[in-house]
């Protein structure tokens, strides 16, 4: 069986960040078929008259099953080597269930299972609308990760802006209350993003200390509460917000306090 191809960790970095030289050309080429949405890493059409010959020529133009965003063409191509990732600065989103034991016992496990089904419907879309990776499910709790070819330099603010779509899919804000009570936490920094294993079906995530602290944010959060840390909140503006002293595994820190407006009263858990 011939050898894996090996590929560079600068080019790996330059995909991660978009500046690519193959996707920069396959951006001008494929960027004049018609029509949107397209894939995020080498712009072919998924839809129009452009993507439905792609279709036809082969399934590997379609979305990814894992994230419509990107096609299948370029997850194979990208999972197909040996060396399979980078470092690059990345944003972490997480955001979890509060009280979610609590909540279980009080509605039965049937309704639960069935709230809890339509938090990861409205995640999922929530994060794919806003250019995040969907990393995973963890009981209840969504993690989703930003990386600049598909969120832009901008991506902390942008991983914050999606906790608040999130929220305000949840309910919040709303006359009626939010459905489900969510915390969420979301960091910035340094991470090695790639493949943890070799094919299609590897796992696409991330690792590092930036992800840890995202996930403890996270869990110190309470039900309306987005923290932050100061890395994240440099690209926004943060005047008048609470700031408060964490001890988290590792870490002493001073997180930022964003309150989202819950509005009505309806109990978590209501339809």
């Amino acid at each position: 069986m011939p050898k894996a191809a090996t590929v560079p960790e600068d080019e790996w970095r330059a995909c991660l960040e978009g500046t690519a030289r193959h996707m920069l050309l396959g951006r001008r080429t494929f960027g004049i078929l018609p029509s949107d949405p397209r894939c995020k890493f080498c712009s072919i059409p998924f839809r129009g008259p452009g993507g439905f010959v792609l279709r036809h020529l082969s399934e590997k133009y379609g979305p990814w099953d894992k994230n419509p965003n990107l096609c299948r063409r370029c997850v194979i191509g990208l999972g197909s080597a040996e060396v399979m990732g980078a470092e690059v600065d990345v944003s972490f989103l997480f955001a979890d269930v509060r009280r979610s034991s609590d909540l279980a016992r009080r509605i039965g496990t049937l309704d639960f299972t069935r709230l809890m089904q339509r938090f990861y419907s409205s995640a999922t879309e929530v994060l794919f609308d806003h250019g995040a990776l969907l990393d995973k499910f963890v009981g209840d709790e969504v993690v989703g990760f930003f990386l600049p070819f598909m969120a832009g330099d901008e991506h902390p603010r942008v991983a914050v802006e999606t906790a608040q779509a999130l929220f305000s899919a949840a309910g919040y804000g709303s006359d009626e209350g939010p459905w489900i009570p969510l915390g969420a936490g979301v960091h910035t920094g340094s991470s090695f993003v790639g493949y943890i294993s070799r094919g299609e079906a590897s796992e696409f995530t991330a690792f590092g200390d930036t992800i840890n602290v995202a996930a403890h944010l996270a869990a110190d959060a309470r039900a309306g509460e987005i923290l932050i840390t100061e890395a994240v909140g440099a690209s926004l503006e943060t005047e008048g917000l609470e700031r408060r002293h964490l001890s988290l595994k590792g870490h002493e820190l001073d997180a930022l306090v964003i309150t989202v407006d819950e509005r009505g009263a309806a109990p978590a858990g209501a339809a």
